[in-house]
């Protein structure tokens, strides 16, 4: 049996690690890990004069990631001020858009809660919601940028291994649909790996769709990648050859008639992909740490996102893989089967027929 110590020891580090994050977030969002990374060490003054910030601000915030350990401080007290860097370990983590190691974007989703923690408290009374749009900016850029680097590094190899798709988007003139394309990432990650293919997202969030535009227009995509603003029940029937839903079914409170909506908007013999996460199969109070922080995405983010909408079935990020088998069933496809696709993040492939 735990003792009332043991229990206040491991709050404490709860309460550490989530100062560790709020942190982060800071500095991200200010800037002040990528001038440490791109233009050298720095002492308060001059972090705060390269980034346009207050150089009180910036001496507390150093100091506290020296003493957390994220950064490294040389000089002594007799020193007019002291001068902070950051290795290149810390630097991939917080800052490199490009490694799969980069975590930041995971602190920015995090705080991206704080401002609507008021609408939460509200939601978990009367069984509302917060959506998307009120979580803003830093929620929808947190997961664009979270997941692109497996979308960039990982995504066409990925499936290169399954035949039954890779074959079908490799095929000349291959219509490709990107439901919950959110930033783009994912779409543009397919069109770099399927150079004939043509490819058309959907989002419901407007800014997301914005984005996904700006972003296919930057890599030079824009001739093969369009992205528009509507509801899957708008897609044409019988249009597309190959369908993905990366990572947005267990938000979607709807699930069973988007996915029954890209079902009839495949061609026939068409395939259809879900990228979600990769929870176990069962709920079990020994849960690993991917159960936890699903959990805690799912409290703070996914089901109030989800349950913004009238009667959602409030599915939640830890969604088991019988519930996404299940969905798939009742929108009319034959079989849902997980795809051998392994170490790809935190995320499981299933194929849809």
């Amino acid at each position: 049996m735990a003792t009332a110590d043991d229990v206040a020891e491991r709050l404490l580090g709860s309460f550490l690690g989530f100062v560790d994050v709020l942190a982060i977030h800071l500095g991200d969002r200010l800037g002040w890990y990528r001038s440490l990374a791109d233009d050298g060490p720095a002492t308060a003054t001059e972090l705060a004069g390269r980034t346009g910030t207050h150089p009180r601000y910036a001496r507390e915030w150093l100091e506290q990631q020296a003493v957390s350990g994220l950064l490294e401080v040389s000089g002594d007290d007799g020193a007019p001020e002291r001068v902070f860097s950051i290795d290149d370990a810390h630097a991939e983590v917080l800052t490199d858009a490009t490694s799969l190691a980069y975590l930041a974007p995971i602190a920015r989703m995090f705080g991206a809660v704080g401002p609507t923690f008021p609408l939460l408290l509200d939601a978990y009374r009367t069984g509302g919601g917060v959506s998307w749009e009120q979580l803003g900016a830093d929620a929808r850029e947190s997961q664009a940028d979270a997941n692109r680097p497996w979308y960039d590094a990982q995504l066409a190899d990925a499936l290169a291994g399954v035949p039954d798709v890779h074959d079908r988007l490799a095929t000349p003139g291959a219509r490709v649909l990107d439901v919950g394309c959110g930033g783009g990432w994912s779409t543009i990650a397919l069109a770099r790996a399927y150079p004939e293919a043509r490819l058309d997202g959907v989002d419901i969030d407007e800014a997301s769709v914005g984005m996904a535009t700006a972003n296919a227009a930057g890599a030079g995509l824009a001739d093969r990648v369009t992205s528009r603003h509507a509801d899957a029940a708008t897609l044409a029937e019988g249009a597309y050859d190959v369908a993905f839903a990366f990572e947005c079914v267990h938000d979607m409170p709807h699930p069973v008639e988007v996915l029954a909506a890209a079902r009839r908007a495949l061609k026939p013999g068409g395939v259809m992909v879900v990228m979600d996460e990769a929870v176990a199969d069962a709920f079990a109070p020994d849960g690993d740490e991917l159960e936890r922080i699903m959990y805690g995405f799912s409290l703070f983010i996914c089901l109030p996102d989800s349950m913004s909408s009238p009667d959602s079935v409030g599915t939640g990020t830890v969604m088991r893989a019988s519930t996404l088998e299940g969905y798939g069933r009742d929108a009319g496809f034959e079989s849902v089967s997980v795809l051998p696709i392994e170490d790809f993040g935190f995320w499981r492939f299933y194929l849809l027929r």
